[in-house]
This record gives C-alpha cells, sequence and structure tokens, in this order.
C-alpha cells in the first residue's frame, strides 16, 4: 500500500477520521477530569497519557510531514487537500498535547522525551532537505559567512540533541532541550 493509497482509504471513511482525531483531545480532558489535580504524573496516569501521545503525535507529525510536502516539494494548491487528513491531525495533536500539558509536565511521561528528539530530527531534516531543494548547488550563499556559521552550528546543536534524546539508553541522564531564553 502507498501513502497515496492510505490517503485515498481515509478519503472514504472520514467518520473513522473524525472519531478517531475527536476522541484523542476528549480522552485526555476526560482522564485529566477523572485523576484530579496535580495527580497526573503519578503511577497509572503517567501511561495512560504516554499512550495518549504517542496516539496523537505519531499521525499528527505524519500528516505534518504529509502536508509540508505537498506544499512545499510537489507544490500543490492546498485548498484542493483533504482536511481531514492534511490539517485535522495537527490540531488534534496540538489540542492533545495542551490539555495534556494541563495535567502532567512533559518530563514526568514515559518516552516523552524521546518523542520530542524524533520531532526535532524530523524537522530539521526537513529544513535541511528543503533547503537544499530550494537552493540550487549553482547559487551560492547570499548572507555573510558568520551568518552561515551560526545556521550551521545551530541546527547541527538541534539534531545532536534530538538524536541524543531519541536514541539514548535508559541509564543515560536527560538532556534539557536547548533554550532560546535570551533574557540568560
Amino acid at each position: 500500500m502507498s501513502i497515496r493509497e492510505l490517503v485515498f482509504l481515509l478519503d472514504e471513511k472520514p467518520w473513522l477520521i473524525i472519531f478517531y482525531f475527536i476522541g484523542l483531545p476528549a480522552v485526555s480532558w476526560m482522564i485529566g477530569f477523572m485523576h484530579g489535580e496535580n495527580k497526573g504524573g503519578n503511577s497509572p496516569w503517567k501511561f495512560f497519557y504516554s499512550v495518549l501521545v504517542y496516539l496523537a503525535c505519531v499521525p499528527g507529525i505524519f500528516s505534518a510531514v504529509l502536508t509540508g510536502y505537498i506544499i512545499f516539494f510537489t507544490r500543490e494548491n492546498l485548498l484542493d487537500a483533504n482536511v481531514l487528513v492534511h490539517i485535522f491531525p495537527i490540531i488534534s495533536m496540538t489540542v492533545s498535547l495542551v490539555l495534556i500539558r494541563k495535567s502532567v509536565s512533559f518530563e514526568e511521561i514515559p518516552g516523552f522525551d524521546r518523542l520530542s528528539g524524533l520531532m526535532t530530527i524530523i524537522t530539521i531534516t526537513f529544513i535541511i532537505v528543503l533547503g537544499i531543494y530550494k537552493t540550487r548547488l549553482w547559487v551560492v550563499f547570499g548572507g555573510s559567512i558568520f551568518v552561515l556559521a551560526a545556521v550551521a552550528v545551530g541546527l547541527f546543536a538541534l539534531l545532536k540533541w534530538g538524536v541524543y534524546a531519541l536514541f539514548r539508553s535508559k541509564a543515560q541522564p536527560r538532556l534539557k532541550p536547548p533554550s532560546f531564553d535570551l533574557k540568560r
């Protein structure tokens, strides 16, 4: 089955998409309501949140990459795309993560650091591939060498953190994500 066939299959069953992606934020809210305030990091709840995060983020990331590919690489019109396949999973992922964040800190959710590392790697890889695609090899970088070096160092640092967060063993300590706080 190709990705195009999967999208066509989902086009034929919109009730499945609507049920799934409305159900995720609803379940996130209900679990937050069930365990009470400041108890989301306790034992059974944090594992429920971990499952919900993965159920929301994997299709959301896939949809974001697919939408970005359609917009930037194939240059299709987003107005012709199916909203339920291309936009709805991203909105559902965002709403689910906001509702989960209100109930529990992301540091307490098992595996969230790995998932955020995966999101970082996919985002940076997409930016690098888009940059290579948009700039031809015969075009010379128009900015200063310092800007190019700063962009390269920043992307490398984010990619290194993302790879570490995704592939670290359980014995290795968690690294905090890079902070862009200018007040420090």
